[in-house]
Parts: C-alpha cells; sequence; structure tokens
C-alpha cells in the first residue's frame, strides 16, 4: 500500500473547532486531497479535477449541478454526506470519514451511443470491486444492478453502492455516486444487513491508497467501454460483471414498478445491462429496474 503523503499540511483542509478537529478520531483521518491530485490528475488520463469538501448534503446533487461547466473526469469527494442517496432515492448515511463518499462526471459524447450508457452503474461496480479487491484484500462481488457485498461472519452484507444520474444540458453528462463503507464498526451499523471492509477484515483501510485504486480501476474500465463504443461484450465488461455477479444462479424476487414482483432463477445479464429471470412457468423475463430481493442460494 502505498504511504499517506508526510507533506500534507493544515492548509489542506478548513480549520475547524477544537471539539471537531480534524484527529478527533485517530482510526479515521482525513483525507490528503494534495496527494490524491498529484497521484490521479495526470495528463492524457481520466480525471482532470479533485476536490476534497469536509460536507455536503449530496456529492450527486453538487457536481450535477456543474456539469455544464466542469470538463468530464471532475471528482467530488466528501468527508461527510448529510443527505446521500442510493437507488429508490434511499438515504445513505455513515459518520463522518468512515467511508468514501465520491461522484464523477463523465461525458461519453458522441463515442458511445445513448443506448449503452446504461451500462455506467454496472461499469463502474466491477471497477470499484476490482479495485478494493487489489487494494483492501476483501473479496467483493455484486448484487444486480449496483450493490457492493462483501462477507461478513459468514454472512453477505452490502458494503456500498452506486447511484447513476443524467445531467447537464440536455442530459449530456452521467454523474456517477459511489458509496463506501470502510471503517463502519458493528455498532454504528445502519441496518443489519449492512456492512463495511473492516468488519470483512480488510487488509488496510487507509482511505487514501483505496480511492486510488478504484478511481485508477474505474478510469482503466472506462476508457476501454468507451474505445469500445460502449459495447459490452467487445470491453469485456458483459462477461466480468456476470463473473463476479453474486445474484446470478440464485433464486431472486424482483420488486417492480407499480406493484408488481417476479420470481425466479437469475440466469443472465443480457446486452441491455438487464437481468434475465428464468420464471417457474419456462420464461424468459428480463428485468430492467427494480429491486431484487436474493431469496436463496441455487
Amino acid at each position: 500500500m502505498t504511504p499517506r503523503d508526510a507533506s500534507d499540511d493544515a492548509s489542506d483542509t478548513p480549520d475547524e473547532t477544537p471539539d471537531a478537529s480534524r484527529w478527533s478520531d485517530l482510526d479515521r483521518p482525513p483525507l490528503n486531497a494534495t496527494a490524491l491530485r498529484r497521484a490521479l490528475l495526470r495528463e492524457g488520463e481520466l480525471w482532470t479535477s479533485l476536490d476534497v469538501v469536509p460536507a455536503t448534503g449530496s456529492t450527486n446533487t453538487d457536481l450535477a449541478a456543474r456539469a455544464d461547466e466542469l470538463p468530464e473526469g471532475a471528482v467530488l469527494v466528501a468527508e461527510e454526506q448529510s443527505s446521500g442517496r442510493g437507488r429508490l432515492d434511499r438515504r445513505w448515511t455513515a459518520p463522518a470519514r468512515s467511508g468514501l463518499f465520491f461522484s464523477v462526471l463523465l461525458k461519453p459524447g458522441a463515442d458511445v451511443p445513448v443506448e449503452r450508457w446504461g451500462w455506467l452503474p454496472l461499469l463502474t461496480g466491477v471497477a470499484v470491486a476490482t479495485g478494493l479487491s487489489r487494494a483492501a484484500g476483501v473479496d467483493t462481488a455484486l448484487k444486480w444492478p449496483n450493490d457492493l457485498l462483501v462477507t461478513v461472519g459468514g454472512e453477505e452484507r452490502k458494503a456500498g453502492g452506486i447511484l447513476a444520474e443524467r445531467a447537464g444540458t440536455a442530459g449530456a453528462g452521467v454523474v456517477v455516486g459511489v458509496g463506501i463503507n470502510v471503517t463502519l464498526r458493528a455498532d454504528e451499523l445502519p441496518v443489519p444487513g449492512a456492512g463495511s471492509l473492516a468488519l470483512a477484515g480488510a487488509a488496510t483501510t487507509d482511505r487514501d491508497p483505496l480511492l486510488r485504486a478504484v478511481l485508477r480501476s474505474l478510469d482503466r474500465w472506462y476508457t476501454d467501454w468507451r474505445d469500445a463504443q460502449g459495447d459490452p461484450a467487445a470491453s469485456g465488461l458483459q462477461e466480468t460483471y456476470a463473473a463476479g455477479c453474486a445474484t446470478l444462479g440464485r433464486k431472486v424476487r424482483a420488486e417492480l414498478p407499480g406493484d408488481r414482483s417476479i420470481t425466479g432463477e437469475a440466469v443472465a445479464v443480457d446486452g441491455d445491462g438487464r437481468l434475465v429471470l428464468a420464471t417457474g412457468d419456462g420464461v424468459q423475463e428480463p428485468v430492467g429496474a427494480g429491486d431484487i430481493v436474493h431469496v436463496r442460494g441455487v
């Protein structure tokens, strides 16, 4: 792991009161914005700017508001979010500096047909899982479409989530938000099914190298996908997502809009990123939106 840069000084973070000192929780030091920029902002690569703020409502909301003025590759990181959102407008909250909460601005433009942009949250899931597995030494899996799972005490737990939203004039960009529980302790879990990298036995919980690993992984996957004109097969994305998807091969219940539900075995992720369910009557039905509940292993 790359050590924290010792050249960081107090000028990288706003002044705080003694009761809210940057070292008030020694297990949760602040991110080093200077070192992150030096490591990630390089000419010819995806990331063009990186800002770390002590707190905000939602990094997705903040970045989306500036989507027209910012170039592709802008990254906004918050040490704490008060109004973080997941899919279906679910709230995402966690103690300050206990995780990685960030959003990135992507503009596939004419390189990728708009109908393939729906792969971006799945692509981000693959990139995050790959980066964390390498940097933290934790086996991670993906629950369709965009939950990150780790194993805690022999049980699958949700340790992260991804939310992609169109942004900018005429929806010319996509803001992808990522939330990952890093040092969340058992008594801090918001729900019984939640987890964190620390609870899963991560080799490191230093957020600086973890964030660098995730963003570098996202750069590689996004660049390959864009170079392939968003083709999930040609870029290797579809195969890799399926290999790391804990939903496939299981009996699941898809809770769909309009109070409708389907139960069946998840057998594939199709070329449009939809989850294909084989129902009891022999029909294969693709699901493009909805909440997926893992019923049992198959």
